[in-house]
């Protein structure tokens, strides 16, 4: 063999050492999905599946980063992690080209926060108090209540103000460092997965000889309902008949029952009993002009005492004995509390005339600048100013805060909005209109009710699963803030048939960098740009449409009041919330019913 030969041999076995080493096998685990996904596939749209796409790298990430203790694979390795992750993915129906559709770099998977690469180097940068923070708020079950507790812990490690591309960044160093060492479960299990990487799955379409036994079951099933809903008929039908001979002797005994709750009531307290005939020389015999509110119980009417007090009388409508009940609840429950930044009651009245028929109306303290709504969305145009709205904020959490955990038992509102934000002469905020108010017993962790409230405010776990806890009044304070900061109101339309949330449109300027960009233009004495965004910030944590994400009453009243910083706010789950027409005829249908 000639020299020349020789050496050409030399050169290509060099140039393919080379072009070996410039791509090394991935170093990382892809599987590990699997064992997450099961038989179950992720939904939605291109840009869904590209967050879902995301957070399952980054999943994967933190299982390299508990094996290994580094936090990103070799830069050489890069390509052939995106095509593992590709050859994964491609398992999937529906599937595409990843970093074509995504928009995701080549290098991005390699490159992380701040030149940080080891554990060594992350906990480096971290004070040892906040490590340990994490670690008693991380190391248990994340499922619940926990998660909350585990997120907001994440808010104390640092850096956070570097990003790389569209893949990684420091927060997510953050969940992925918390997956990997301060939670015994690892970022493999299915709560950790959900709390701190987003990730949940919709469940599969099974092979279609399960769909032909189920159809074959459904249709066996659809004919017994049929047999026994004849004979339900019938039962029904007689069970009728009986009742409508029972109803005169209930009707009655309600009468009995809520006269002597009142009266009881009246005595224990500082409450006035009026008569009709006070009432209606107050109101000037409910003249229309002493009209200042309406809503879906009655009129609110302005009146003046015979010693010169001017008050708010909550009249109302289409009363009946078995009505009787509902006004007996709103009264005990406002009674029953007592807060600067709660409407008071002054007295109640309750009564039967020839001409009037049923009446029940409660006599309130009047105020005079009218509610947070008119002053947002009113037609005279004048805009309140910044120290105004930090007022209003911290003083509707206050009086929240007290319903939830001042008040014994505690009281959840269900119908925080801003029509139910009443202004005094100084704006001090007080939160009115308890008729949907519901006690929670003692211990519980939730009540199971019918959905009450407005379209818009009411929490996505209330709307759709009747679930309610203090955290739904947190969703619907968080809308609330929201419209305070943006003068935008809680329902957003794009066009004639579409609408959004006021917080998925501020969550988009958020996660992009944009808090300021909520606040609405021409506020007249704007505050420091940091409080603003804290304010923004809170908003939008409030808003969360996972419960647990949520902060608690008093933690708001705390970081508003104080210089406590906001908790690091969760990725919001693939799908969100439910369409929001579903949302609109569960509400709808509910109310109705």
């Amino acid at each position: 063999m000639s020299r020349s030969h020789l050496f050409v041999i030399t050169i290509l076995g060099f140039c393919s050492l080379i072009s070996s080493q410039n791509s090394t096998k991935c170093p990382l685990n892809f599987n590990v999905l699997s064992k997450l996904a099961d038989d179950s596939r992720p939904s939605g749209k291109v840009d869904d599946q590209c967050t879902l796409i995301l957070q399952g790298l980054r999943l994967v990430l933190s299982d390299y980063l508990k094996k290994t203790g580094k936090f990103l694979p070799p830069l050489s390795s890069a390509e052939s992690c995106w095509k593992d992750y590709q050859v994964f993915f491609n398992r999937f129906k529906n599937s595409f080209d990843i970093r074509d559709k995504c928009k995701f770099e080549t290098e991005w998977i390699a490159e992380g926060c701040s030149n940080i690469t080891t554990r060594g180097e992350y906990e480096s940068r971290n004070s040892k108090s906040a490590l340990n923070g994490v670690l008693q708020a991380c190391n248990q079950s994340l499922n619940g209540a926990a998660c909350a507790t585990c997120t907001t812990s994440l808010s104390a490690l640092l850096p956070s103000d570097v990003k790389i591309g569209n893949v990684s960044d420091c927060t997510t160093f953050k969940s992925i460092y918390a997956a990997a060492f301060a939670n015994w479960f690892g970022p493999t299990d299915r709560g950790t997965a959900e709390c701190l990487f987003a990730l949940t799955f919709d469940k599969a379409d099974k092979d279609e000889n399960k769909k032909k036994i189920m159809i074959g079951v459904v249709s066996g099933i659809g004919f017994l309902v049929i047999v026994v809903g004849v004979c339900g008929f019938l039962w029904v039908r007689r069970k009728k008949i009986e009742k409508e001979k029972r109803k005169e002797e209930i009707t009655k005994k309600w009468t009995d029952l809520n006269s002597s709750a009142l009266d009881s009531i009246s005595g224990s307290t500082t409450l006035i009993k009026f008569s009709f005939e006070e009432i209606q020389e107050a109101t000037k015999n409910f003249s229309r002009l002493n009209i200042i509110g309406k809503g879906g119980y009655g009129n609110v009417y302005k009146g003046v005492l015979p010693d010169g007090t001017e008050v708010a009388l909550k009249r109302f409508k289409n009363c009946s004995a078995a009505g009787d009940a509902e006004f007996s609840h709103e009264v005990e429950v406002i009674a029953s509390v007592r807060h600067v930044n709660l409407v008071a009651l002054r007295g109640y009245c309750t009564a039967t005339t020839n001409f009037e028929g049923h009446q029940r109306i409660i006599v309130c303290e009047l105020m005079k600048n009218g509610s947070l709504h008119d002053h947002l969305f009113g037609s005279d145009g004048k805009k309140l100013s910044w120290p105004l709205r930090q007022k209003i904020a911290l003083g509707t959490a206050r009086g929240l805060a007290y319903l939830h955990y001042g008040a014994q038992p505690t009281i959840i509102h269900r119908d925080i909005k801003g029509s139910n934000i009443l202004l005094d002469d100084d704006f001090e905020p007080k939160v009115a209109d308890f008729g949907l108010a519901k006690f929670a017993p003692e211990g519980a962790t939730h009540v199971s009710t019918r959905v009450a409230g407005t379209m818009g405010y009411v929490a996505p776990e209330y709307a759709l699963y009747g679930q309610l806890t203090e955290r739904s009044d947190v969703y619907s304070f968080g809308i609330v803030l929201l419209e305070l900061l943006s003068g935008k109101k809680a329902l957003l339309e794009l066009d004639e048939d579409q609408h959004t949330l006021v917080a998925d449109w501020a969550w988009a300027l958020v996660r992009t960098g944009r808090p300021l960009d909520v606040v609405e233009e021409g506020i007249p004495e704007l505050g420091p740009p940091d409080i603003m965004e804290k304010y923004v910030l809170l908003a939008v944590l409030c808003s969360h449409p996972q419960l647990y994400a949520r902060p608690t009453m008093d933690q708001v009243v705390k970081i508003l009041d104080s210089d406590l910083p906001v908790p690091m706010i969760p990725e919001r789950p693939i799908p969100i919330t439910s369409d929001i027409d579903d949302i609109e005829k569960s509400v709808s249908s509910m109310n109705s019913g």
